[in-house]
């Protein structure tokens, strides 16, 4: 599957079936026949017997994306084919933030406080948590943010982090995930994009980082601390 460009808007789809096997493979195969590339799929529900499948689709559009409706309507497993709005619109680009609960949540006091900011002039900047202890669980999770769909950024938020959680903030940094940490001691603040001593601030400038609006330069700011 390809990478979608910022300016493309996909088809978004659910789709209700019976949940048994060969179902989604039924689905996927009219897909195929339209040459719409798949770039989000989930279950989203399964409830009664059903499963509801949720699609993002690109390189269909127009008339073409009808089409492709009616066709999945003329499946005898389709129940309900219908269009929704996409995660892309609904809720945009995914900040994530892990680390300590009382620095985790001064963080996400500034990013939302941005977020709102960006999004009230029609952006769509969403702001995640979890807090979390223990350089095997955040290391986990740091690397989980490569898998997210729509995460952008990820800010490290704690007073000691380092060994694992460091090799993992360069993985994800290699898979284009912005990194933001507080100034703390250990070996993450060397290793992220971007260090911020005000946790507060650190939310901001997150948020800063990954606006299409924002006049700030991730690129011109990466091995700086503030």
């Amino acid at each position: 599957m390809s990478e979608s460009t910022e300016l493309e808007v996909p088809l978004a789809l659910m789709v209700q079936t019976p949940d048994e096997p060969g179902a989604l493979h039924a689905l996927t195969r009219v897909l195929l026949e339209h040459e719409a590339n798949i770039t989000h799929i989930d279950i989203a529900e399964r409830r009664g017997g059903l499963s509801t499948v949720y699609f993002e689709l690109e390189d269909v559009a127009g008339e073409a994306a009808d089409v492709l409706i009616s066709d999945l309507e003329a499946l005898p497993i389709v129940r309900v084919a219908e269009r929704a709005p996409s995660f892309q619109k609904v809720y945009g680009k995914r900040i994530i933030v892990v680390g300590g609960g009382a620095q985790v949540g001064q963080v996400v006091v500034g990013a939302v406080a941005e977020a709102d900011r960006h999004n009230i002039r029609g952006e769509k900047i969403s702001v995640d948590t979890i807090p979390l202890v223990g350089e095997e669980e955040l290391a986990a999770a740091t690397r989980a943010v490569a898998r997210l769909p729509r995460a952008v950024a990820l800010v490290l938020a704690g007073a000691l982090m380092g060994g694992e959680v460091a090799r993992a903030v360069y993985e994800i940094r290699e898979k284009g995930i912005i990194v933001l940490s507080l100034n703390m001691p250990g070996s993450v603040p060397d290793a992220a994009d971007l260090v911020v001593s005000d946790p507060v601030q650190c939310g901001v400038m997150a948020v800063m980082a990954v606006s299409d609006s924002a006049l700030f330069d991730i690129s011109r700011q990466r091995g700086r601390r503030y």
